[in-house]
């Protein structure tokens, strides 16, 4: 059921990119534009003027609409969660966990680009948020010699990807464990830069390449 947050979050006025929130939503649920337009009792014209227009301010009405038909809440499409940690929602009725095989893992992985890197070192273990991508199997990212992520080479690390799902209560996690090595064969390095999809975040010069090895991969689900 999705629930009316502040006034200002109705009218759009968060640092959320509502149309971009809009389309990603319905994709993720795979849905076409007709279809979720269909759901929320709206012209599919209109969704698209949400979705493509950073003008677009609909009314409290069309968001609720919108929100339910996308299974989420208004305050999620109007970015207003965006400083809050996920799983603020309450734990959904008769809910089921689930093993997921390797291959669900993986397919998960290849689908996201940003997980936590857990480490141990001299002074204390470390969990670092990272945006990695998956390349022939291996999960890889980039970085600079004298980041903290740099301290995970030669190290056996854990790499930790989720999602989820506030409104619904549900979210899958997906754990991969093995060893991190530097990347310095030039063939390699140019197969990274060809097929990695997702650039450092922090941007600047980070052209360390470190590839995790996967030994292990354990993945769950919960659904309601």
């Amino acid at each position: 059921m999705a629930t009316l947050p502040s006034s200002n979050a109705v009218r759009g006025n968060s640092t959320g990119d509502l149309g971009r929130r809009i389309a990603q939503r319905r994709k993720r649920l795979g849905l076409s534009r007709e279809e979720a337009a269909d759901r929320a009792g709206m012209a599919a014209s209109y969704l698209q003027y949400l979705e493509e227009q950073p003008i677009a301010t609909p009314g409290a009405a069309s968001l609720l609409r919108l929100a339910g038909a996308l299974e989420t809440t208004v305050r999620e499409l109007t970015g207003g969660d965006i400083d809050l940690p996920p799983g603020l929602g309450q734990a959904g009725r008769r809910p089921k966990f689930t093993e997921l095989s390797p291959q669900a893992c993986w397919d998960l992985l290849s689908t996201h680009g940003v997980g936590r890197l857990a480490v141990t070192t001299p002074s204390g273990p470390l969990i670092l948020p990272v945006n990695y991508s998956v390349v022939e199997g291996l999960i890889v990212f980039r970085t600079h010699p004298r980041t903290a992520l740099a301290q995970t080479l030669g190290c056996q690390v854990a790499c930790e990807v989720d999602h989820i799902d506030g409104a619904l209560s549900q979210g899958w996690s997906v754990l991969v464990c093995g060893p991190a090595s530097c990347v310095t064969d030039p063939d390699s390095v140019r197969l990274l830069q060809e097929r990695a999809y997702s650039e450092p975040w922090p941007g600047g010069q980070r052209d360390m390449w470190i590839r995790i090895n996967p030994l292990r991969v354990t993945g769950r689900r919960i659904t309601v």
